[in-house]
């Protein structure tokens, strides 16, 4: 269903009869280099069920034993969002029978978290500082992926069958709930893509998680309920689950809030439900009816003993802390001299953390913002995908910034190096060999088609010869064109200059 077929309330409209109630559940994979009770890997790009071993299969008699890493990670996030770690956390067992839990049940925290009662600061787009308060961050194991067979979209809808791949089950999950976020009116798209995108910057800052949403080790589950204006109670809520970029948690909650708004005006009811974002049109449909925890039959796991932490191993990890984002975000505009609304559109863009990187590679700040915002920038807006999510690390644009400077390859040439690393055809100098992509140095070869390039262009020769100096770009431009593009510039224009002199 597209989202011209669903009956939609004027954006306008909803704002005036209803105000939007959100929370916001964040799910943060750990790096660690095993999973949450057991010794397998966790590497990401393995056979399909060949990291697995009989606590993640939930073979019988096999018994979790806690990661010490997965811990110490999930009290970073806590401490970097405010949060108060618990002296005593416990695990329980969170019953529900789906094919992606072989254990039919899934290890996890419910009224006794590692960490809780935080917040978080988010800066909007034109400079609005709004707090998010956390409810909780809890340890949990991640489930198996579920690939579906024979539908259109990928979906459960329309497959004819379903393969199931445990190389994730198993995996350390950090569940970051927040608070109802209430008040938020017209902004409320803005500040949940805000609040997710701070949170992303937060993780990856953390070191404790690569937080690409784009390969699921950072998923999105948003919540929101409308309530008519001047109501206490809160109204019926939805969850759009596993929402997979930034643009995509604006899109769902706006699209949330139009689609409930309309059911209620016309009288009907809104289902408490879970609901899957669909990409191509950002509309979202019906999944299952959501549980209540109740209907998980939640209870202390009899195999775990609870988590204790003392005062001063949260001490120790508090000193791990890095230097935190916001923090990063004023000692970086103060060295670059950049102003307040130059580093929000960095930041908005998703770009800062790469020139950053790039800069750390070697490159020039200025020169490592110049690619990012501009021609990466485009790339990935041509492609439909977040800057982060391309094909090109910052060493990789750094090198290419070097072979610039170092007068190997002209701006052009450099773009198409770049497109060959996106093109997964290899590394920069791989590209540029493979390509033959590198300046002309051969002195010969260039002054041969500076000769032939005046020669053909007595006109312009004239002209110059009479005082307009400016008239030799299409000399430059022919030389160009018969060097491929490979020729030095500054080369050819000092050869121009000479022969006609």
């Amino acid at each position: 269903m597209t989202a011209a077929m669903y009956d939609l309330m004027d954006y306008d409209e909803v704002l005036e009869k209803f105000e939007p109630v959100m929370g916001m559940e964040v799910h943060v994979e750990l790096n660690t280099n095993t999973k949450m009770f057991s010794t397998s890997a966790t590497n990401f790009n393995a056979a399909p069920n060949s990291n697995v071993d009989p606590v993640c299969l939930g073979l019988p008699g096999a018994l979790p034993v806690v990661n010490h890493d997965g811990v110490e990670g999930a009290m970073k996030i806590g401490l970097a969002l405010n949060c108060k770690i618990a002296e005593s956390s416990r695990f329980a067992r969170k019953n529900y029978f789906y094919p992606d839990q072989p254990k039919n049940y899934q290890i996890s925290q419910y009224d006794e978290p590692i960490a809780y009662d935080g917040y978080l600061d988010v800066v909007l787009e034109d400079g609005t500082e709004w707090r998010v308060e956390i409810e909780r961050a809890h340890m949990e194991e991640d489930t198996s992926k579920l690939t579906h067979i024979g539908g259109a979209d990928g979906r459960i809808s329309g497959a004819t069958s379903s393969l199931v791949d445990c190389n994730r089950a198993g995996i350390p999950l950090i569940e970051i709930v927040t608070k109802p976020i209430i008040g938020a009116g017209e902004r409320a798209p803005e500040v949940a893509k805000a609040y997710v995108g701070a949170l992303r910057e937060l993780v990856a800052a953390l070191g404790v998680s690569d937080a690409r949403m784009d390969q699921g080790s950072m998923r999105v589950d948003s919540n929101l309920s409308l309530r008519p204006i001047g109501q206490e109670e809160f109204g019926t809520r939805t969850e759009t689950k596993n929402i997979n970029s930034l643009r995509s948690v604006e899109q769902a909650v706006r699209f949330e809030m139009q689609r409930q708004a309309q059911v209620l005006e016309d009288g009907g009811t809104i289902d408490q439900e879970t609901r899957h974002y669909q990409e191509v049109d950002g509309t979202t449909s019906k999944g299952r009816p959501k549980e209540t925890a109740e209907d998980y039959r939640y209870f202390n796991d009899p195999d775990l003993p609870p988590v204790k932490v003392s005062r001063e191993w949260v001490e120790e990890v508090r000193k791990t802390l890095p230097e935190m984002p916001w923090i990063r975000r004023a000692r970086i505009q103060e060295e670059w001299g950049l102003k307040d609304e130059e580093m929000r559109d960095l930041v908005n863009a998703g770009a800062l953390d790469l020139i950053i990187a790039t800069t750390e590679s070697g490159a020039k700040p200025d020169e490592a913002r110049s690619w990012w915002v501009s021609y990466l920038s485009g790339k990935a807006n041509e492609a439909g995908m977040e800057l982060a999510a391309l094909d090109i690390t910052p060493a990789q644009v750094a090198r290419v910034i070097a072979l610039v400077n170092e007068g190997k390859l002209t701006n052009k040439l450099a773009r198409q190096a770049v497109d060959g690393v996106l093109a997964g055809e290899g590394d920069v100098d791989e590209v540029v060999a493979a390509r033959g992509l590198e300046v002309v140095r051969d002195d010969g070869a260039i002054e041969a088609a500076v000769d032939e390039a005046l020669a053909a262009n007595p006109d312009i020769v004239e002209k110059y010869k009479a005082g307009n100096k400016k008239v030799t770009g299409a000399i430059v431009g022919a030389v160009m064109k018969a060097t491929r593009g490979k020729a030095d510039p500054a080369q050819v224009n000092q050869l121009i200059a000479k022969k006609l002199a």
